[in-house]
């Protein structure tokens, strides 16, 4: 009798852990995890993180360069998996109908607060006293009569146009000097070294926020929105992933990041340096990361995730 009770609670104890892993482990097709990257240098480094760890975790990761239209047909017929990149407000247009409807998923938390986009002045401008929008016009002979923007068509410099066209904050008498990101740096980098006030269009996450001290003009929530025109990031999946690939799908959800760590992603691969290799250099700098963001996840073959991952970084 003894015997065969031992026998049963092994073959249920069999049974119970048979159907453990059966519950962990994904559909083959979950193996493969494939990301969409709108082009956006914040993007593009946060993107090659969540591959970084992936592929740490044993999973095969694509990365697949596309507009939003795109982006969003590929997850909405399933051939994209994940976007790191919906930025609201100002995609809201484009996402929030088809994450009403179920034709996409949006996670409700998004991956990146404190986001932003006004116009700035470097510190030592700010000392002076050029710290509101209501300043601007003060210093016209020092400023030159110019606002710096980055190219023609980008919304912020539409936004900062229609400002002096209808002479908000007495800058009717204002240029904006449309150029690239680059060509707008290095006029501020000129200014810089001669002490001259500049004022420019400025945004976070980006390398400008630690490469110089830099200072928000407060005042411009007419013009930029509320908190400097503050955006937050989400996350978005196709319309089941979470459901189907469940194990995947929980280190997509734990994702989260803060400027100040994208501003530092970001930099050197606006250096050139190849995004996975910025990515592996900052996971291994800043190993507390991955206890957040690999809790509960396991490997492709059911076994410590985090324990996987800090092998593959050398940690």
């Amino acid at each position: 009798m003894v015997s065969k009770m031992m026998v049963a609670g092994a073959l249920c104890a069999m049974a119970l852990g048979a159907q453990a892993q059966a519950q962990t482990q994904e559909p083959a097709t979950c193996k493969q995890v494939r990301f969409v990257d709108i082009g956006w240098s914040d993007i593009t480094a946060v993107t090659a993180v969540a591959t970084t760890l992936f592929e740490g975790l044993g999973y095969s990761t694509t990365t697949t360069m596309a507009s939003v239209p795109i982006s969003i047909a590929g997850l909405r017929s399933k051939q994209i998996d994940v976007s790191l990149g919906y930025w609201s407000p100002i995609q809201d247009a484009a996402f929030k109908p088809l994450a009403d409807s179920g034709s996409l998923k949006v996670l409700p938390t998004p991956n990146l607060t404190g986001a932003k986009t006004s116009l700035a002045v470097p510190t030592y401008a700010a000392d002076m006293g050029l710290k509101d929008f209501a300043d601007i016009a003060k210093f016209r002979d020092q400023l030159d009569g110019k606002i710096y923007g980055i190219e023609a068509g980008s919304s912020a410099n539409a936004k900062a146009q229609a400002m002096i066209d209808s002479n908000a904050f007495g800058l009717g008498k204002f240029k904006l000097v449309q150029s690239s990101e680059a060509g707008m740096l290095a006029e501020v980098g000129r200014a810089a070294r001669a002490k001259r006030p500049i004022v420019f269009l400025a945004w976070e996450p980006h390398p400008m926020n630690i490469q110089m001290p830099l200072t928000y003009l407060t005042g411009g929530d007419a013009v930029f929105g509320p908190n400097f025109g503050e955006a937050r990031v989400f996350t978005v999946v196709a319309p089941d992933y979470l459901e189907r690939c469940s194990n995947a799908g929980r280190l997509v959800q734990q994702l989260s990041f803060n400027t100040d760590m994208e501003n530092r992603l970001m930099q050197p691969i606006m250096d050139k340096i190849a995004p996975k290799t910025a990515a592996k250099d900052f996971l291994s700098k800043n190993p507390q990361l991955l206890d957040k963001w690999l809790a509960g996840v396991k490997t492709v073959d059911n076994k410590d995730g985090l324990a996987a991952v800090k092998a593959s970084l050398g940690l």
